[in-house]
């Protein structure tokens, strides 16, 4: 279990989403070495619910502490079986597809399951978009025989609004590596953070009007969507039915809290839509830190605590 002092009130933030993606695979290499678009239509989920929490979080954590997350892996799965998860999201290594395998080992030993994993993609240019599909796909036919079902992919943000045509070019690797991922028996959930949701949410919308459900799924990271613009609520009955995977955060007076408990997003709304329409109940917390984030408690104890809020909410 990991001290409750751990976490050295003046650290820096200094843990980026690109850094984890990095790490993660580091931590993996480690391991080795020891709805259409429209309307809601789904039936009652026949899913059974689990829940799950991305590394990222834990990795901001260790971060702040001066440890090195890939170094304290075997900790950290502990702590997240201990505090009641049922898997734990990293990155997707398609480097080094066979580290995903000995991810899953690593999860498996310690009581969790195989179900998502996180990627980003170059897949807005021409000629280079099908190498990123078909090296992610070549990576997920290893996850699959371990027992992973879902990639959650947020295409590459360039620092600045794609063009049409890059967009266009973005869409069809995206419904290629849906596809592709079908073909396998699993799902492809699109993950997105503000560059996407620049110009009223333009490429956020684009990729899903010129995809279909099926196909390009949606990974809902509610917070993102809130920060970009869009109510939380209301892109439900539009996107409701892609959803195949949930990201969880609550933020106060506009910055990210340390737990998942009340706040500016209503939760409660979003789980009774959720439980009416039958989304597939794969609700992945992420205690992402930012600067102004109040850090009153260790990470195991939010954890624990934002395990239990997404049991009282989301499961009634």
């Amino acid at each position: 279990m990991l001290a409750s002092n751990m976490i050295p009130e003046n650290a820096s933030i200094r843990f980026n989403r690109r850094q984890f993606i990095g790490k993660s695979s580091s931590a993996l290499a480690l391991a080795a070495a020891g709805l259409a678009a429209g309307c809601v239509t789904n039936a009652p989920a026949a899913h059974a619910t689990l829940i799950g929490t991305q590394l990222y979080g834990w990795g901001q954590y260790y971060e702040r502490a001066e440890k090195n997350m890939a170094e304290h892996l075997d900790e950290i799965l502990s702590a997240v079986r201990d505090c009641g998860y049922d898997y734990a999201e990293s990155s997707l290594d398609s480097v080094r597809p066979e580290n995903n395998e000995r991810f899953a080992a690593r999860c498996r030993a310690k009581g969790l399951r195989p179900v998502s994993l996180y990627t980003g993609g170059r897949l807005h240019e021409e000629g280079k978009a099908s190498d990123t599909v078909a090296q992610i796909l070549a990576a997920a036919k290893i996850c699959k025989t371990q027992g992973f079902s879902i990639i959650n992919c947020n295409p590459d943000p360039i620092g600045r609004e794609k063009t049409d045509v890059e967009l266009s070019t973005q869409v069809r690797a995206l419904k290629q590596l849906g596809d592709g991922l079908n073909s396998l028996g699993m799902k492809l959930g699109i993950h997105h953070h503000t560059p996407e949701m620049r110009n009223r949410a333009r490429e956020f919308h684009f990729n899903f009007e010129n995809s279909e459900p099926s196909v390009v799924g949606f990974c809902y990271d509610v917070h993102w969507v809130f920060r970009g613009g869009l109510k939380p609520e209301a892109v439900l009955p539009i996107y409701g039915n892609r959803v195949v995977s949930w990201h969880l955060r609550q933020s106060r007076d506009g910055i990210w809290w340390e737990d998942l408990d009340k706040g500016e997003i209503d939760y409660a709304g979003i789980a009774r839509f959720a439980r009416q329409h039958g989304i597939p109940p794969f609700y992945t917390v992420e205690l992402a830190l930012e600067h102004g984030t109040t850090i009153t408690r260790n990470v195991v104890e939010n954890h624990q605590r934002s395990r239990e809020f997404v049991r009282t909410v989301f499961l009634g």
